[in-house]
């Protein structure tokens, strides 16, 4: 019985264990340039989120691809971080990952520590999503792979995803929207179910 639950069903405060903190647990949140990493930790966190966001120079535009994100301003250039209280026994300390290639080498001190993660990916270019994949699989770091819904709609079915990026049937896939609350929430249970599964939870 949580402590909410010892409250609402009136039992004395004396017979109550002491109220512990939630356990803090680290997920992280991947994919590739402009999929909505920073939108969805936003979206989420209980917290003002912190962002490493920087404006896009022409130099920039030049690398990176803004064809489908043409408004597009600005680009993360080292993590985005946020938080939420799953439950009283529950909290998600969120880390968003740089999305281009060029900030890879801060992912392993990004990733350290962390339960799991949340590859987001834009099906109008799935190429992008490719390394976070790649990176979560040889790791062997619980994942799932959150298909964000530009616009209400997706390019691609669920299975025609699961095919391209060749992702084992155990990795869940999943449809959501970076910019609903409810809907990042929804997703970030699947990670931690995943995670709990692989380590015999």
């Amino acid at each position: 019985m949580t402590p909410t639950e010892q409250l609402v069903r009136g039992v004395p405060a004396g017979d109550q264990p002491a109220v512990r903190p939630p356990l803090p647990v680290k997920m992280v949140i991947a994919g590739g340039f402009g999929v909505g990493k920073t939108t969805a930790v936003g979206s989420i966190s209980e917290i003002e989120p912190l962002t490493t966001e920087a404006a896009i120079t022409e130099v920039a535009a030049g690398v990176d691809d803004l064809t489908h994100t043409p408004r597009k301003t600005t680009t993360t250039v080292a993590m985005d971080f946020g938080c939420i209280t799953i439950d009283p026994t529950l909290k998600l300390y969120l880390f968003g990952t740089p999305g281009q290639e060029r900030f890879g080498f801060m992912w392993d001190d990004i990733v350290e520590g962390a339960v799991g993660g949340l590859v987001i990916v834009d099906t109008r270019r799935l190429d992008d999503c490719y390394a976070a994949v790649d990176y979560f699989e040889h790791r062997g770091i619980p994942f799932a792979v959150a298909l964000n819904a530009f616009d209400g709609r997706l390019e691609h079915s669920l299975e025609d995803v699961r095919w391209a990026l060749d992702v084992s049937e155990h990795v869940p896939l999943v449809v959501f929207d970076a910019r609903e609350r409810a809907s990042v929430r929804d997703a970030l249970l699947v990670v931690l179910e995943s995670a709990l599964a692989a380590n015999g939870g």
